[in-house]
């Protein structure tokens, strides 16, 4: 590590994110917050593998009506379409929830907004002519949505289907078939629609995880799912020309890991698959007829997206690591005499890091946990430390790019940054564990770390603080209240204090996704009541920094106020610290920066820490 937290070479790192090669391999769209916020980039793509040089100036993918003109065009998604004339774009504007979609024409500077009108509009997939474009549209005061699809020249539409979190997730090569995934979260479901007859077929229900494509020759459909499994595989289905799916088989499948990326060869012959294993990933290739498949060199411990170039010989990855900022390699594939090997085609920036270690704890109640400690350079015996719990809470801390973390070790503070049951990475049964009124035992867990710490001896138990993002803030704020005495500070980044107003004032769409997870708020009033840390507030003994973001309407602004409210006139130090441009992630790089400098340096104060 160097030094100190202002001289962290890794704390204003630029990201780069989601490559996208355009349909006939000359250009390569990506997205990166070189400028500060997250914009798109295209370039052409270097066929020799060498790296690819930066335009001076982002995509201009700006929307030009409505309340969103006015704000930042943050760029969230891309996708080519398949004829090469558009990059569709889904920006969110300022970070919020209310994503815009737009056609840009990079090589013109046209562009295009997608159902202008509407309250927000996601991306789905592109039709394989490239006439058709699947969007979800939400309209206001609505909980669900309509999977649309778009026709591009004329801008007319036609839903496919309605519903929670619905999502176009694939069309076929025919224009015959679409592929629609619809549900709450932890109860998705997979349809088949025949989009001349409108008949609809069941593919999988009760799902965490829910992905489809087609197959090129369109006799198969590929679907990347856990329903009915533990974790997420590769399964193969046959498609009749009648329209009836038969002959589901497993391509690719773990008993004990998830499948976290899928990427098809335009050929049709292979696959890219992404392994989560023990929380870093492992890249494979493998034949779609169901062989063995063949381990790749991962550029990085974290990957977070795969594709093949068009002509098929190599990956095009994203990743990211403890010390190394998200970047973009390529991955040339295997050839007779050649081995696989990687080249960096958007390099991002490295540095030194405290590397994360696996450490294995168990909860009150007997179950198996983990999660991964970050010592600070020279640590001996107890000491100052954090706990950090990642948001979701389907979601997952794994060992990559994470500048607060390290900024803490940095500052000399022990980073312990557990897995909660309700957590992802270790199958359905684990996920699930925390939903409804199992809520107490994830609360129960944060204890269980601390315990952990000290009974370990690597913390001081009079100098442990917690702290988390949105789910993360949320069970920040619960273990201070039911456990006083425990932590010696906090910090609730977006968390939800009160989950009756956090579903009366969010997205309703947002809430309607979120019912299983945290309970019914038509139906389960006096759990979400129960479960709310704002009723308990007297109990929290110990200084709070609350941070959030103006323009987040996923946990609004008002629960950080409540929070901060319910502590004034009580002899606790309560800071509220409101990002303007930013909504539910701070998205702006320099922004983050300050973030984390401010952080580290508000934790290290509260715990007696001087590394400055």
């Amino acid at each position: 590590m160097a030094g100190t937290v202002e001289e962290h070479e890794l704390l204003a790192a630029v990201s780069r994110t989601h490559p996208a090669p355009s349909p006939d391999g000359d250009l390569l769209a990506w997205i990166s917050d070189r400028d500060g916020r997250p914009r798109a980039f295209v370039a052409p793509l270097p066929g020799d593998g060498s790296p690819v040089s930066e335009p001076e100036q982002a995509l201009d993918v700006r929307v030009e009506r409505g309340p969103a003109a006015e704000l930042s065009p943050d760029v969230t998604a891309l996708a080519w379409s398949p004829d090469g004339r558009w990059l569709a774009c889904q920006i969110a504007p300022a970070g919020g929830e209310r994503s815009r979609v737009v056609l840009a024409d990079p090589r013109t500077g046209a562009r295009r907004e997608i159902a202008p009108t509407a309250a927000a509009v996601t991306l789905g997939a592109w039709s394989p002519t490239g006439r058709m474009l699947g969007v979800t549209i939400q309209q206001e005061r609505r909980g669900d949505g309509a999977a649309c699809l778009v026709d591009v020249r004329t801008e007319s539409s036609t839903v496919l289907v309605t519903g929670v979190a619905a999502v176009v997730c694939a069309i076929g090569g025919d224009g015959r078939r679409a592929v629609v995934r619809t549900g709450p979260r932890g109860r998705r479901r997979l349809e088949l629609i025949d989009l001349r007859t409108g008949r609809r077929t069941e593919l999988a229900s009760g799902a965490t995880i829910a992905a489809a494509r087609f197959g090129v020759t369109g006799g198969t459909l590929l679907l990347h799912t856990d329903a009915g499994r533990e974790h997420p595989a590769l399964l193969a289905a046959s498609l009749a020309e009648d329209g009836d799916v038969s002959l589901t088989r497993i391509v690719a499948g773990r008993e004990d890991s998830d499948l976290d990326l899928v990427a098809l060869d335009p050929a049709g012959a292979r696959a890219a698959l992404v392994w989560n294993v023990g929380g870093r990933s492992r890249l494979e290739i493998t034949d779609l007829r169901g062989r063995q498949p063949a381990r790749l060199p991962a550029p990085d411990p974290i990957l977070t997206g795969v594709v093949f170039t068009r002509d098929g010989s190599a990956l095009l990855v994203a990743g990211n690591g403890p010390d190394t900022a998200p970047r973009v390699s390529r991955v040339a594939l295997p050839s007779p005499g050649v081995p696989a090997h990687t080249t960096p085609l958007l390099a991002g920036a490295t540095g030194g890091a405290v590397p994360p270690r696996p450490e294995v704890f168990t909860g009150e109640d007997g179950l198996d946990l983990h999660g991964w400690v970050l010592r600070p350079p020279g640590a001996d015996g107890p000491g100052p430390a954090f706990v950090w719990l990642h948001g979701g809470p389907e979601s997952e801390e794994r060992p990559g790019f994470a500048p607060l973390l390290q900024a803490l070790a940095a500052a000399g503070i022990t980073v312990f940054a557990p897995n909660v049951r309700g957590s992802s990475g270790r199958g359905r049964t684990f996920t699930q564990a925390d939903d409804g009124d199992r809520r107490e035992h994830s609360i129960t867990d944060v204890r269980a770390a601390a315990r952990h710490l000290v009974g370990a001896g690597i913390a001081d138990p009079d100098r442990i603080a917690v702290g988390g993002r949105s789910y993360g803030g949320y069970l920040t704020l619960a273990a201070l209240t039911r456990f006083p005495g425990l932590f010696r500070a906090g910090v609730d980044i977006c968390g939800m204090a009160d989950l009756e107003t956090f579903y009366a004032s969010s997205e309703p769409w947002v809430g309607a996704a979120a019912a299983p997870e945290y309970g019914d708020p038509a139906t389960q009033t006096a759990l979400l009541r129960s479960l709310s840390p704002i009723h308990a507030a007297d109990r929290i003994t110990v200084p709070l920094l609350v941070v959030h973001g103006a323009h987040d309407t996923n946990v609004p602004l008002g629960e950080a106020h409540r929070i901060v409210a319910a502590l004034d006139g009580a002899e606790v130090p309560a800071e509220l610290v409101i990002f303007d441009d930013e909504g539910h992630e701070i998205l702006d790089r320099r922004s983050r920066e300050r973030f984390v400098r401010d952080t580290a340096r508000w934790l290290a104060t509260t715990l007696g820490v001087t590394p400055w």
